[in-house]
C-alpha cells in the first residue's frame, strides 16, 4: 500500500474523527473496564487494549539526567542587533532581520527529577538555536566558572555532590560530608565554591538569573580569522535572589516555584528575556591578560579587563505544548556549533564535547534522539546515517555509503571548517602551570561584594559547614578560606566550631564591581511582581482599587488575602471577594506585603501578623497606612526606621505617593542593609 493509499483508508474510516483508539488505530468501545470470562471472571488474556495500555504505562519513564534533572523550558526567539560579521559567519549572529527560533532549558544541577526548585545549587542555562545552517547549542550555567579545571575529574565532583550512597541521603543539598570532602582536596573548586555560597544560588525567579557560557569559545569569520569569546546572557528583569531561610521555606510552601514563575508569566504575555552579550579576545591579546588563563573553567574575566559587549536579544514567548516530548527529551549536546563558531582547548569543554552526545544514547534509546521533533533541525538532513532504534523517517534509493555512482549522492562543502589551530606537544597527562592558582578570583568575588552579601556568605558556609560531622574537613575548609580572606576564615570558623586561624596571606584588595548584585539591582522592574495586600471587614474599597490599579498598569499583581476565603465587607458596606486566605499561602511566595487599614483588628490575628514580619526579616518591601500600623507595630517592626529604610513604606493615611513608592521599593527587590534583630522568627 502507497503512502496515498494509506490516506485515502485513513479518510474513509468509520468511527468518529475524535474516536478513542490504540496504537494501531483500532477504534476502543471502553477503557474502563477489562475483558473477562463473565462480570465476576478472570480477565483474559487476549485483552490487547488491557495488554498495550499497561506496556506503554510500565515504560513511559526514560532514565532522568545524570545531572540537571529537575528543569524547566520554553519557546522563543533570538535576534542579533547588528550583523557581526566582522568576527563570525555564523548566520543567527550576522542577520539583524532573521528571528531564530530557540528552546532554553533551565535546571538546578543537583537534585532529582522530584526535587525542590529552590535549594541552594548552581542553575542551568541551556539554549538551543535552530539555525539556518544546523543547532547550535549554548549549554551554560548562572554563574561564569565551574568547579573543576579538567574533565577527566567530573565523575567524581558529581558523585561527592550527589546523596551519599549508603543511604541516598541528602536530596539536592550540598551540606554533607562528602561534598565537602571533595572540594576542600581540590583547591582548584574554591572559586567556584564561593559562588555557590553566595545569593547566585537562590535566584528568584529563572527570569532574573544571569546566564554564562562558562568556557572559551571561538568566534570565525569569512577571512578565517579567529576570536576568542565568553558568552553572557543579563535578564531586562534585573538579576535577583532569595534569601536562603525564605528559599527553605518556599521548599515547603510550592516546591515548584520556580517552574510555576516560568510558566504563569509566559501565559500572561510577560515574556521574559535576556541580552546575549560578548567579551571578544583578540587572539594577539591572550597573554596580556594578567593571571587569567581563558582555557581555565575556574576563571572569570572581569569586565573591567574585558567589556561585555551587548549584540542581541532572547525572548521567551511560548510553554511547550507538552513537558515530556519537549522539556524532557530536549538533548543539549555541547558539540552542536555551526560555522563561524568553534572549541578551544579548554580541558573540561573538550570532555564535555564527549559526555553530553554520550549521555544522550542511553536517555533517548539511541542514535535517532535527533529526529524527535525538539532536537530536530530546521535544515534538511541528508546523510547516509540510517537504522538503528527508532529511526523515524524511511530512507529512500539504494545506497547507503558515500560516494557512490547508483544515485543520491550528496554535496560534500562547502560548510564547517574547523579553526586550523597549530598544535604540537608531547603526550603527557599533565595540566598547564598557569591553571596552578586558585584563590585570587575567589578573593576578588569576596571583595567584589557589598556587606549583605559577605554577610549571607558567611552565613552559608557555617550553615553547610556545621552540617558536616567529621571536623577534620571543617578545618580544612577554613584553612582554604584563610587564603582567600582572613576574616572570611575567622567569622565562619566562630560559627562551626573550628580553631580560629593565624592569618597568614593579605588580601589583594582587587575587586570586581560587575560580579556583586548590588549593581544589578539598581536595573530591576516591577513587572511580573507579586504584592500581598492583608485586609479585613471595613478595609476601604476605593483605597484598595487605586492600590490595585496604579499595580497593575505597570505589570505587578495584587492578591487580596484574608483571615478566610471568600469575602470581607468593605467601609461601604459592600462585599468584596479576596483572592485567599492568608493561611493557605505564604510571605515568602510575594516580593511585598501591603496592610492597609480596615475596622476589624488585624493586629489580633497572628497568621496576618507573621505575614508582615517574616517579610520584613527577608528584606521586603513592607508598607501599612491608618489602622495597618497596629500589624507593623506587633510584629514589632520599628517604624521609626521607615526615614532611613526605602523599602519600608508607613503612612497614617493613604496618600497617593503610596503606590508610587511601594512600586519604587519593588523594583529594587530588597532592603538587605535592613537590621532585622529582634524580629520574631
Amino acid at each position: 500500500m502507497t503512502s496515498k493509499d494509506r490516506q485515502i483508508a485513513t479518510s474513509r474510516r468509520p468511527f468518529g474523527e475524535g474516536a478513542l483508539t490504540t496504537d494501531q488505530g483500532i477504534p476502543v468501545d471502553d477503557t474502563a473496564n477489562s475483558l473477562r470470562a463473565g462480570a465476576r471472571g478472570p480477565t483474559l488474556l487476549e485483552d490487547f487494549h488491557l495488554r498495550e495500555k499497561l506496556m506503554r504505562f510500565d515504560h513511559e519513564r526514560i532514565p532522568e539526567r545524570v545531572v540537571h534533572a529537575r528543569g524547566a523550558g520554553a519557546h522563543g526567539y533570538f535576534q542579533v542587533y547588528e550583523p557581526l560579521d566582522e568576527y563570525t559567519t555564523a548566520d543567527f549572529l550576522t542577520d539583524p532581520d532573521t528571528r531564530t527560533p530557540v528552546f532554553v532549558r533551565f535546571s538546578t544541577v543537583q537534585g532529582s527529577r522530584g526535587s525542590t526548585d529552590t535549594p541552594r545549587d548552581v542553575r542551568g542555562f541551556a539554549v538551543k538555536f535552530y539555525t539556518r545552517q544546523g543547532n547550535f547549542d549554548l549549554v551554560g550555567n548562572n554563574m561564569p566558572v565551574f568547579f573543576i579545571q579538567d574533565g577527566i575529574k567530573f565523575p567524581d565532583l558529581v558523585h561527592a555532590l550527589k546523596p551519599e550512597p549508603h543511604n541516598e541521603i541528602p536530596q539536592a543539598a550540598s551540606a554533607h560530608d562528602a561534598f565537602w570532602d571533595f572540594v576542600t582536596l581540590q583547591p582548584e573548586t574554591m572559586h567556584h565554591v564561593i559562588w555557590l555560597m553566595s545569593d547566585r544560588a537562590l535566584p528568584r525567579s529563572y527570569r532574573m538569573m544571569q546566564g554564562f557560557g562558562v568556557h572559551t569559545f571561538r568566534l570565525v569569520n569569512g577571512h578565517g580569522h579567529g576570536t576568542f569569546v565568553k558568552f553572557h546572557w543579563k535578564p531586562t528583569l534585573g538579576t535577583h535572589s532569595l534569601v536562603f531561610d525564605e528559599a527553605q521555606l518556599i521548599s515547603g510552601r510550592d516546591p515548584d516555584y520556580n517552574r510555576r514563575d516560568l510558566w504563569e508569566a509566559i501565559e500572561a504575555g510577560e515574556y521574559p528575556s535576556w541580552e546575549l552579550g560578548l567579551q571578544l579576545i583578540p587572539q594577539e591579546r591572550v597573554f596580556e591578560l594578567d593571571d587569567i588563563d581563558i582555557l581555565d573553567p575556574t576563571k572569570l574575566i572581569p569586565e573591567e579587563v574585558v567589556p561585555v559587549t551587548p549584540v542581541g536579544r532572547l525572548t521567551l514567548d511560548r510553554n511547550p505544548d507538552n513537558f515530556f516530548a519537549e522539556t524532557e527529551q530536549a538533548a543539549f549536546c555541547v558539540g552542536n556549533i555551526v560555522p563561524g563558531i568553534d572549541f578551544t582547548d579548554d580541558p573540561l569543554l573538550q570532555a564535555r564535547l564527549f559526555s553530553y552526545l554520550d549521555t544522550q544514547l542511553t536517555r533517548l534509546g539511541g542514535p535517532n534522539f535527533t529526529q524527535l521533533p525538539i532536537n530536530r533541525p530546521l535544515t534538511p538532513v541528508r546523510n547516509q546515517q540510517q537504522d538503528g532504534l527508532h529511526q523515524d523517517v524511511v530512507p529512500t534509493g539504494r545506497a547507503n555509503y558515500h560516494p557512490s555512482s547508483r544515485g543520491g549522492t550528496m554535496q560534500v562543502g562547502p560548510g564547517f571548517v574547523t579553526y586550523p589551530e597549530p598544535v604540537d606537544g608531547p603526550k603527557e597527562r599533565k595540566r598547564s602551570e598557569t591553571f596552578a592558582e586558585h584563590y585570587w578570583q575567589a578573593t576578588l568575588f569576596w571583595n567584589s561584594m557589598a556587606p549583605w552579601e559577605q554577610e549571607h556568605i558567611i552565613a552559608a558556609y557555617r550553615f553547610e559547614l556545621g552540617k558536616v560531622g567529621e571536623m577534620t574537613i571543617r578545618v580544612r575548609a577554613v584553612e582554604h578560606l584563610n587564603r582567600i580572606d582572613h576574616d572570611l576564615a575567622v567569622s565562619v570558623a566562630r560559627g562551626i566550631g573550628v580553631e580560629e586561624p593565624v592569618k597568614s596571606i593579605d588580601n589583594h584588595g582587587r575587586s570586581s564591581p560587575a560580579l556583586s548584585q548590588e549593581q544589578h539591582d539598581g536595573a530591576g522592574s516591577p513587572r511580573t511582581r507579586r504584592v500581598a495586600v492583608l485586609v479585613a471587614d471595613g478595609a476601604d474599597a476605593r483605597v484598595i482599587a487605586l492600590l490595585r490599579d496604579a499595580c497593575t498598569e505597570v505589570g505587578t499583581s495584587v492578591d487580596l488575602l484574608a483571615a478566610t476565603d471568600g469575602t470581607v465587607t468593605t467601609s461601604d458596606g459592600v462585599p468584596m471577594e479576596v483572592t485567599r486566605a492568608m493561611s493557605t499561602t505564604s510571605s515568602v511566595l510575594y516580593d511585598a506585603v501591603v496592610v492597609p487599614s480596615a475596622a476589624a483588628d488585624l493586629s489580633a490575628d497572628g497568621v496576618a501578623v507573621h505575614f508582615a514580619a517574616e517579610a520584613y526579616k527577608h528584606g521586603k518591601p513592607v508598607g501599612a497606612f491608618g489602622r495597618g500600623l497596629d500589624v507593623l507595630q506587633r510584629a514589632q517592626i520599628p517604624l521609626t526606621t521607615a526615614t532611613t529604610d526605602p523599602a519600608l513604606i508607613v503612612e497614617e493615611e493613604f496618600t497617593p505617593d503610596f503606590p508610587h513608592t511601594l512600586l519604587t521599593a519593588v523594583s529594587a527587590h530588597r532592603n538587605f542593609d535592613r537590621d532585622v534583630t529582634g524580629i520574631p522568627a
